[in-house]
């Protein structure tokens, strides 16, 4: 597929953007999230596909997914949940990204679960 990853100068995102082989290095890309034009080939990240099951065991060992996290340290938990994102090899609810943005920001994870009632299953969830 021609995806290409980009780096966008004008929201500081790493973007993938879709080109197609003939408009590529003719047409100018444009940021999928900001739609900015400031952008910077990066080298493409390799994907490696994997079946559902082994995206579970590599879940299943909390050491390798969670070993470095540091819960005192909104950036640390940040980059863990962007890991288990991508682990999950799935499409993520925007609350997932706005979330892990703001901890990489550096706000605080209580900030955040103030800010956000519904983020624990909506009004009358319980905690069976």
């Amino acid at each position: 597929m021609p995806f290409y990853d980009f780096f966008c100068a004008d929201c500081q995102k790493r973007v993938a953007v879709f080109q197609s082989y003939k408009d590529y290095g003719v047409v100018s890309p444009v940021c999928p999230d900001c739609g900015g034009k400031h952008l910077k080939r990066k080298p493409s990240r390799v994907r490696i596909a994997k079946s559902d099951e082994r995206r579970m065991e590599e879940m299943a060992d909390p050491g390798a997914l969670f070993g470095d996290v540091d819960e005192n340290d909104p950036k640390s938990v940040a980059r863990a949940m962007r890991k288990m994102g991508q682990q999950m090899g799935e499409e993520l609810p925007q609350e997932f990204s706005e979330i892990t943005d703001r901890l990489e920001s550096g706000e605080s994870p209580e900030s955040i679960e103030q800010s956000l009632p519904d983020l624990g299953g909506g009004a009358g969830a319980s905690d069976d």
